[in-house]
């Protein structure tokens, strides 16, 4: 038996309980399913965590909506919880399909070598591939199409979904979750040129992924020449992300999808990298940075920093930089009128300095 309530007839004080927030409202609503704001119908709930979507709070049709603090309504229901996103994410667990249960053991047409090492429970899936000397920790899932390379590492609990590559001797630790087709471990960018000839520099490190790790779909993450790159504890990547060889990424870091990290450079903990941002190799980022979507940061960036813009900068003087442009179509025509008022100012001065011509001198008469 289970003492998760029936979504069914689950009313909004129980949810409030759940997610330890408190109800401002009726605590009787009845709720009987999840949808986004503008979605929502009747019955359902919904969450707004952005205090910029709260204007549509006044237009949703949900039944109840869960909120962050500070937050009031006349006629809707409400369960107010300090981290909203994190309360509806339990509520959407409370009202989603089951997870899927994926097969146990080790599909027949799975290849694994006889020199690897699985701990208890892990599944193999159908076509996947565990090279000679993998060690894979007890409850790890690997799905179909998975490459695990020579010497490779993988901790308890671990999810590779369908076709993740993990190349020779790269390291995971436990909780790890890898999007399908994401590369761990491809060879780093390294090329000397002689003569005008590009020659391949072996790259003979590895790739390190700490505890609680996650790597979205798409994700290339290169082995380092020397040593490794290293992405530490609870750091999260989105789709389509380039980390090249040799970077380290510090603890409980975000990296937004289409961003890209050029060769050895050091990032700190708790650092936001939003979306298609470039970073410069060779540089350090200092902890709790944020930079601003397509920014381009090209030198160190202190701790606490907040950047934007190519080449990036401090947020506030990109934005002045950014209103100063905007008004540089305006600034253009003003420049041409008062360029015509100059043109037109030097003639008069010029007629007034030459006089009237000796013909029409009365003195000629």
């Amino acid at each position: 038996m289970t003492n998760q309530p029936d979504p069914r007839h689950i009313t909004l004080g129980r949810i409030a309980e759940l997610v330890g927030g408190s109800v401002h409202g009726d605590p009787e609503t009845r709720i009987t399913g999840i949808s986004g704001v503008k979605e929502a119908g009747p019955g359902d709930i919904t969450f707004v965590a952005n205090p910029r979507y709260l204007p549509l709070l006044q237009e949703t049709g949900a039944s109840a909506a869960v909120v962050g603090p500070g937050v009031n309504s006349q006629d809707l229901p409400l369960v107010v919880a300090e981290n909203p996103d994190m309360a509806f994410a339990q509520v959407v667990a409370l009202f989603g399909p089951e997870p899927v249960q994926p097969p146990t053991g080790i599909h027949p047409s799975a290849i694994v070598d006889e020199d690897a090492r699985l701990g208890e429970n892990v599944s193999v899936m159908a076509l996947a591939v565990i090279d000679k000397g993998a060690q894979v920790g007890p409850g790890t899932l690997i799905y179909p199409h998975v490459y695990v390379g020579r010497e490779v590492r993988i901790g308890r609990d671990c999810i590779l979904y369908p076709g993740v590559k993990v190349r020779e001797r790269c390291v995971l630790g436990d909780r790890v979750v890898i999007h399908a087709n994401t590369v761990i471990g491809s060879d780093g960018f390294g090329y000397a040129t002689v003569e005008g000839v590009h020659h391949k520099i072996p790259q003979v490190g590895f790739v390190q992924l700490d505890d609680d790790v996650e790597v979205g779909a798409n994700v290339t993450i290169d082995r380092a020449r020397f040593d490794r790159t290293h992405i530490m504890e609870g750091t999260k990547v989105d789709n389509l992300v380039q980390i090249a060889h040799n970077v380290s990424v510090g603890k409980h870091c975000v990296i937004v999808s289409q961003t890209a990290i050029a060769g050895s450079t050091r990032i700190g903990d708790n650092v936001i990298i939003a979306g298609q941002t470039g970073v410069d190799g060779h540089i350090v980022i200092g902890d709790g940075v944020r930079m601003a979507a397509r920014s381009g940061v090209t030198k160190d960036v202190p701790p606490g920093t907040v950047v934007s813009g190519f080449p990036a900068q401090a947020h506030d003087r990109e934005l002045k930089l950014q209103a100063s442009l905007r008004r540089v179509p305006e600034l253009l025509r003003t420049v041409r009128r008062l360029a015509q008022k100059v043109e037109q100012l030097q003639a008069q001065l010029d007629s007034d300095r030459t006089g009237p011509s000796d013909e029409s001198s009365p003195e000629n008469h």
